[in-house]
């Protein structure tokens, strides 16, 4: 990698990308039975992973990178897509608890790929995602990091999140941070 790296709005060609970042976010990968879902769902218009809903990083004329976030009062509405998807390529629907909530705009899911990450990707991204949340008039920006995973908590910390209560997610204990504009 040369260093550089540029972010922008996903388009619908960036939906590959942001499935896997998706399934990155989740610990698994491209080859996961959840793979198909998120692609699924990062090619629809109004889903929870929508393309429309993240932004991408491109370094040496590749996406490298993805981050998915939206105001937490759409949750429910972006997540009824999902629940068909699961049953028709796992054969059931997971319980998956509410992560995020109305008046926080929430950072859903960052991947970037194993060969580019330690370069400042992903702290751009959630910086990029975090100012276009401030500029459309969000008052605060939330996210939730596994308790087990505390350098991801540190990079979050050091972009002037902070925590604000736990939370469990897909039976996991996650620390619940946020940043005010």
């Amino acid at each position: 990698m040369n260093n550089s790296f540029s972010i922008r709005p996903a388009t619908l060609a960036d939906a590959e990308k942001i499935a896997l970042a998706v399934c990155m976010a989740v610990g698994y990968d491209s080859t996961h039975a959840l793979y198909p879902v998120f692609l699924t769902l990062a090619r629809m218009e109004h889903s929870q992973y929508s393309y429309r809903n993240a932004l991408v990083a491109e370094a040496d004329g590749a996406v490298v990178g993805a981050l998915v976030g939206y105001d937490g009062a759409r949750l429910k509405e972006l997540r009824e897509p999902i629940f068909p998807l699961l049953r028709q390529h796992l054969g059931e629907v997971i319980n998956i608890e509410d992560e995020t909530e109305a008046g926080e705009f929430y950072l859903d899911s960052l991947g970037v790929v194993p060969e580019y990450r330690g370069h400042g990707i992903g702290r751009a991204l959630i910086e990029a995602m975090r100012d276009r949340a401030f500029a459309e008039g969000h008052e605060r920006v939330g996210l939730i990091v596994d308790i087990d995973n505390p350098s991801a908590e540190r990079l979050y910390q050091s972009l002037g999140f902070r925590w604000v209560g736990d939370k469990r997610f897909l039976g996991h204990a996650m620390h619940h941070l946020q940043a005010w504009r």
